[in-house]
């Protein structure tokens, strides 16, 4: 018993040092309680199948999935037009969206979905994430509270008193104290925790695609040379493709994209062919971009009877021109000693060889125009799709790729049919979970994997999309809950308790009750702390001849209540390294409103729910 006290402590230790990363902690302090012989192998590892575990993996790619189709990228649109770039507002309105939100899902589900949106919304109205993704997590634990079904606590405190020959708390009878608690938390980051709020820099920043337009449309002039033009009844394109004309090589002009707008479309025919090969065929009234100077796009016209679309040389304009879930931008840098130097070719020609097409480029800081011979060091702005953009990141011996084509796809704000099925896959967990109908880590899985399956996040990129840092983290820790409960040190502490301050009045056991669970929930599980302390607390009612109800409500209230270190709960591992936090960040923002939550329950509970 005292080496584990040991171990524990030496553990908050080191989380409270930041020294070493949180789940090289974790792990030592796991693997030091099957050395001192507490835990046995099995024991020691249960962590690592333990089932929640494998939920949050799963969650993770599931917010993965969600970002890579442009949800993430809207979402944290709404949110700062909202908010009106204020912070303090955009707090309120996250904090609310998590709370309400937790209410019907997992608390770790509502954190996965919006972590990616409250980082991009934290960057894009000119905060850092640290000042909004611990509110996040602490307003998921506290909307758990609204239903019986938002957090586990929940559902073991009622079937408990169901179990001892009591009546069950009703779906919302939550909300009774759940809601004065949000309003708490809403009020208290609103106007205190948002000062206490830490501001730590990460390398998280999302690339934003609008600086990133404004400053290709500056410095390569980009909106240069390219025209809309619309393919009209009489030309002599209709029904042919485009290798039967040799549009570069004769009109020194290229085709960049295709939109169809035939006023009766043909089934199985896109929209757009954002790519136009050689085999694609021209219809009546497609919309065709193309770029070149404007004495050859005057020929164009002529000799096929086009019209012309006026194409704004705006940012927001371009971007939805060129830019989507599926095609993409960067920018391209030729090497000394890439096969491509010494080349002349024309802007907007097609490069087979890297699938992509050259939209601008510059030389020495200045825009170059027409037929190009390429030098070492020429920079161009290219177009293709994002994965072979990707690519040629493996060629840079030939060709250096600026900042990432990753990052920046996950910053798309254009929704894809594949963002609707990424929607749908959200909307069936959430269902899966709320009914009741698989098991929480079964249906986190099965929606990963349509997450996968159907392309939303490829499957190459589903591991780099998990957190393995919190993952590591909580699967190593879940062994230290085991570990109080097997040597009876939970309990011994808990029984004293109750012992103690159950002979002075109801109201004084409702306090030990609360802040011993408060004290379990910093490091066990709030499921294990919920399923150690609600026989206790049913004993106690029972002993002193009172209504358990209160009590009942209290560990419920208190075991969601880990806002003093990262361990304490799912929610507060995920958040940790997204924003940078140290362990005193949770005690110095935890800590006060803690307290607000003691106060409020020991006051409510008894006044909602008699002795």
């Amino acid at each position: 018993m005292y080496t584990l006290l040991v171990i524990l402590g030496i553990t908050i230790l080191l989380f409270i040092w930041g020294k070493f990363p949180p789940d090289v902690v974790a792990l030592m302090s796991m693997i030091s309680l099957f050395l001192f012989g507490i835990l046995d192998i099995e024991e020691t590892l249960t962590g690592f199948s333990n089932t929640t575990v494998i939920m949050i993996a799963a969650l993770f790619i599931i917010g993965e999935g969600l970002a890579r189709t442009g949800w993430t990228a809207v979402s944290g649109r709404y949110f700062v037009q909202w908010a009106e770039k204020n912070v303090p507002r955009l707090l309120v309105i996250i904090t609310t969206g998590s709370s309400l939100l937790s209410g019907f899902v997992s608390n770790t589900g509502t954190v996965a979905a919006l972590l990616p949106v409250t980082v991009a919304a934290a960057w894009s109205a000119g905060s850092l994430p640290s000042k909004l993704l611990m509110p996040v997590a602490f307003g998921s634990n506290t909307g758990g509270l609204l239903t019986l079904t938002g957090t586990p606590p929940n559902i073991i405190v009622s079937n408990s008193l169901v179990e001892n020959g009591f009546q069950g708390f009703s779906f919302f009878e939550f909300s009774l104290i759940g809601l004065p608690l949000l309003i708490i938390s809403i009020l208290y980051f609103r106007y205190i925790g948002y000062k206490l709020l830490p501001s730590h820099t990460t390398e998280n920043r999302p690339v934003a695609i609008d600086e990133e337009m404004h400053k290709w449309i500056e410095n390569y002039s980009i909106a240069d040379s390219i025209y809309r033009l619309r393919i009209r009844s009489m030309s002599n394109l209709i029904g042919t493709q485009i290798k039967d004309w040799d549009f570069e090589g004769t009109y020194d002009v290229s085709l960049m994209r295709l939109k169809r707008r035939h006023p009766k479309p043909l089934r199985g025919i896109p929209e757009f062919v954002e790519m136009p090969g050689p085999e694609t065929e021209m219809r009546y009234h497609d919309i065709i971009t193309v770029k070149g100077d404007a004495a050859a796009i005057d020929r164009l016209m002529q000799t096929f009877q086009l019209g012309i679309i006026p194409l704004k040389p705006e940012m927001d304009t371009l971007k939805k021109e060129f830019i989507n879930q599926e095609v993409g931008m960067a920018e391209m840098i030729i090497t000394p000693k890439s096969i491509l130097v010494g080349k002349t070719i024309g802007l907007g020609y097609y490069l087979n060889q890297m699938e992509v097409q050259l939209l601008a480029a510059s030389r020495n800081n200045r825009p170059l125009k027409g037929r190009i011979k390429i030098e070492a060091g020429d920079a161009f702005i290219i177009r293709g799709q994002w994965k072979k953009i990707e690519n040629l990141k493996s060629l840079y011996e030939n060709v250096v790729i600026s900042g990432s084509p990753e990052a920046l796809s996950k910053n798309v704000d254009t929704l894809t049919f594949r963002s609707y099925i990424a929607l749908g896959t959200l909307i069936l967990m959430v269902l899966l979970l709320v009914l009741n109908i698989l098991p929480g880590a079964i249906a986190a899985l099965i929606c990963a994997g349509i997450m996968m399956l159907t392309g939303c996040v490829p499957i190459s990129k589903a591991y780099k999309g998990i957190s393995w840092t919190s993952v590591v983290m909580i699967a190593a820790m879940i062994p230290m809950g085991l570990a109080l409960q097997k040597t009876g040190l939970a309990q011994i502490a808990a029984t004293s308790l109750v012992d103690t301050l159950g002979a002075l009045s109801p109201v004084a056991l409702l306090a030990g009750i609360f802040l011993l669970t408060t004290m379990f929930s910093q490091t066990i599980n709030n499921s294990a702390t919920a399923v150690l302390m609600a026989p206790i607390a049913i004993m106690a009612s029972t002993t002193l001849g009172v209504s358990p109800e209160p009590f009942m409500i209290a560990v419920a209230v208190s075991a969601s209540t880990a806002f003093l270190t990262p361990v304490g709960t799912t929610t507060n591992a995920m958040v940790m390294t997204a924003g940078g936090y140290q362990f005193m960040d949770y005690v110095k923002v935890g800590g006060p409103l803690l307290l607000l939550f003691f106060i409020a329950t020991i006051f409510l509970v008894p006044w909602i729910w008699s002795f």
